[in-house]
């Protein structure tokens, strides 16, 4: 890529502007940030708001320093008076998935029994509120007698929607067969046939015949009455068989009811021997007549999603790719009209991809999040001319922008992270600078000295463009090991933006610089550089990596390039791998995480197979010299670099069994080595005692390799 929106080509390097509550401080006589702070660092949930604008709902969830138990409060902000404190709200239970109703209610889920005798699963509940955070409730709305995975309220408040894992041949929200699919006994075997889609799915072994489906019941003055209505219609009659939310990762933004309440949009993909090679999921439309279902995406044959109706009831918004099978294609905000039923590509012209979109409440606007270099900011879109407009809503750089949730009066709410921060609430008027609400990680991140980001871009392969960055703690004095962070995806970045997984605050806080390269393939520079890693993994991003180590240490003096380790998870552990035997005399130790080692064992065994098949080209079968080509297996005896290998047992995108391989290549070859293995963890570490753990296992394998200068083994 030769030119970038608003940016240039040459060599540069731009200083992060320290965002409110975290850098305002200098190091002197603060404590490094460490690996308990990041696994007990308050979290912020996602909010809600009324819907007259004037209330928001959201969570803070906290861990204990000892149990490492953790605990979800929460908050009530009155955004109409924001000098006023949030109020902690008492539900008198665990509770999650907050929506206000149109009846001004605030509807959750929790897993509190009725009864002294009834079991403990997740029902619908809702309380009314009062300013000073008084509850009147909670009152059950809907207990169908079997765990509700979500939910989502009609507008007006007559009717809900909820999903959860259902036999596609029940008829009603629960039935004695679900979860049996699959089981003909006697022992305890599933049977899975080829002609039914995934057998597996991220984490999860699937049932087969079991889905996650969507139902509707009617509601009377807050409480379910009547039967519930299967969104995807009698199994022997309609047209779709599938997962609503999609999986593995679809929630409610995969299911939205009309404007008017009339009826729900849901995302769905056909379930069939196909599905594992398939990325055509489809906007479906159920009227609640009766009538089947009718798909309305059905002439795009690639990913469609996130289906957002106007407020006014006049369009539908929504997310889609335009190449079937690929997973990373850009994603355009389309546009139909719910009258003519006309749709048109709103964006297809801007070269960014698009990863939310919301309505402004009077439908005059569209407003989505998009990566842009290393920010992810906030856009405002034309629905008439399709005109794009990047929002300056931060001082300094933008970041990380999420949740974005507009309203009334000109407003409209937001997180916002960095590196150097996690998620605090914002608010912006008349779409201006917002101001900060919460300080959710301020009294750690207070008293914790400070680091510094700075972002840099070089020539990388091929003359482009391409950019990186040097996380490093203020104020330390003498030569920093550095640490080469390899991002995931391929397609994705790690951008300027907070992680309770791989965080670079946290590992620069050890007394290390932290460089990351966005190299080719990367997301947030547009498609074309997004694209240019396909069938080409181990080419210009292994270039990109040297050119960008190469031009970090150039700009900063400070970081001792002879003193360097190398980490990196998925694509990152595959390229960990890779720079085994392609460049093995570079780093004094590598530290792979759920990486590839043999392309051919892992196509044979990952779940979602349109993903290395778009990425090469075809199967194994019919490419099998270009997964050769860049298979990690066919250069072991050029290893000579100390690894630390991590894997979860539950991984199905990188099975485990790719990490044991590259272990038991290392010992074979007597390089020391480490294997660490989590048999309750899937591609990521979750649970805070492993990820506890986890990094005291890889601040443990650094410092044997870079701290002074080790080199002893």
């Amino acid at each position: 890529m030769k030119t970038m929106l608003g940016l240039t080509a040459s060599f540069a390097a731009l200083a992060l502007a320290a965002p409110a509550f975290a850098d305002d401080h200098m190091s002197e006589g603060r404590a490094p940030m460490s690996a308990l702070d990041l696994v007990t660092m308050p979290r912020l949930g996602s909010p809600v708001v009324s819907g007259n604008g004037r209330y928001a709902v959201y969570t803070v969830t906290t861990t204990d320093d000892d149990t490492l138990a953790r605990r979800t409060t929460p908050y009530l902000r009155d955004l109409n008076d924001l000098d006023a404190d949030p109020v902690m709200l008492d539900l008198s239970g665990d509770a999650w998935s907050f929506s206000f109703g149109a009846d001004d209610w605030l509807y959750f889920l929790s897993d509190m029994v009725v009864g002294e005798e009834d079991e403990s699963y997740a029902r619908v509940w809702r309380v009314a509120l009062e300013a000073n955070g008084n509850v009147t409730g909670p009152v059950l709305v809907l207990d169908p007698g079997n765990a509700i995975d979500g939910y989502k309220l009609s507008p007006d408040a007559k009717n809900i929607a909820v999903w959860a894992e259902i036999a596609r041949d029940c008829e009603k929200f629960g039935c004695d067969s679900d979860g049996e699919g699959g089981l003909p006994g006697p022992g305890t075997g599933r049977l899975y046939d080829g002609s039914e889609g995934f057998y597996r799915h991220w984490d999860q072994w699937e049932t087969p015949g079991t889905f996650s489906r969507a139902f509707v019941f009617g509601l009377e003055d807050g409480e379910a009455v009547g039967d519930a209505y299967a969104l995807d219609g009698p199994a022997d009659e309609s047209p779709i068989t599938g997962d609503t939310p999609t999986k593995p990762f679809g929630g409610g933004e995969d299911v939205a009811w009309a404007a008017d309440s009339a009826g729900v949009w849901f995302v769905a993909r056909q379930a069939d021997g196909q599905e594992p090679h398939s990325t055509n999921t489809d906007i479906w439309w159920n009227d609640l007549s009766g009538a089947l279902p009718v798909n309305v995406t059905e002439a795009n044959e690639a990913f469609d999603l996130s289906p957002v109706p106007s407020p006014d009831g006049k369009y539908l918004a929504y997310l889609a790719m335009a190449r079937p099978k690929y997973e990373a294609d850009k994603q355009v905000i389309h546009l139909r009209d719910l009258a003519t039923g006309q749709t048109r590509a709103l964006t297809g012209d801007f070269d960014r991809s698009f990863g939310s979109i919301a309505w402004t409440p009077d439908s005059q606007w569209i407003v989505a999040s998009a990566q842009d270099v290393l920010d992810t900011p906030v856009f405002r879109i034309s629905p008439t001319s399709g005109t794009v407009e990047k929002l300056d809503l931060m001082a300094g750089n933008e970041a990380h922008i999420g949740n974005i949730l507009p309203l009334p009066g000109g407003r409209m709410l937001f997180t916002r992270d960095a590196i150097s921060s996690p998620a605090e609430l914002y608010l912006s008027s008349n779409w201006q600078q917002a101001r900060p609400l919460t300080s959710v990680g301020a009294p750690i991140l207070g008293a914790r000295a400070s680091v510094r980001t700075t972002r840099f871009s070089f020539a990388g392969a091929g003359g482009d463009t391409v950019w990186g960055q040097i996380t490093k703690l203020e104020g330390h004095d003498g030569a920093m090991p550095a640490i080469l962070y390899v991002h995931g995806g391929p397609q994705g970045s790690f951008n300027d933006g907070w992680s309770s997984r791989w965080n670079p605050r946290v590992v620069a806080s050890q007394g290390y610089a932290v460089i990351s390269v966005d190299f080719h393939g990367s997301t947030g520079y547009g498609q074309a550089f997004t694209d240019s890693i396909n069938r080409d993994w181990g080419g210009k991003p292994l270039e990109d990596l040297q050119k960008g180590l190469s031009a970090a240490l150039a700009l900063d003096p400070q970081i001792d390039g002879k003193n360097v380790c190398a980490m990196g998870a998925s694509y990152g552990g595959y390229m960990m791998n890779w720079i085994a035997g392609q460049w093995p005399d570079r780093f004094k130790c590598l530290v792979q995480h759920d990486g590839l080692f043999d392309m051919r064992s892992f196509y044979y065994a990952t779940e979602e197979l349109w993903f290395p098949k778009w990425d090469f080209g075809g199967s194994y079968s019919e490419q099998k010299e270009l997964y050769e080509k860049w298979n990690p297996v066919n250069h072991v005896d050029s290893w000579q670099t100390p690894m630390l290998v991590i894997t979860g047992e539950k991984d199905y995108r990188v099975p485990y069994t790719q990490g044991l391989q590259s272990f038991t290549a290392l010992q074979e070859r007597e390089i020391p080595s480490q294997l660490l293995v989590f048999p309750d963890e899937n591609h990521w570490v979750l649970k805070p005692k492993n990820s506890l753990q986890w990094h005291n296992t890889v601040f443990d394998w650094l410092g044997r390799w870079l701290k002074e200068e080790s080199g002893a083994e």
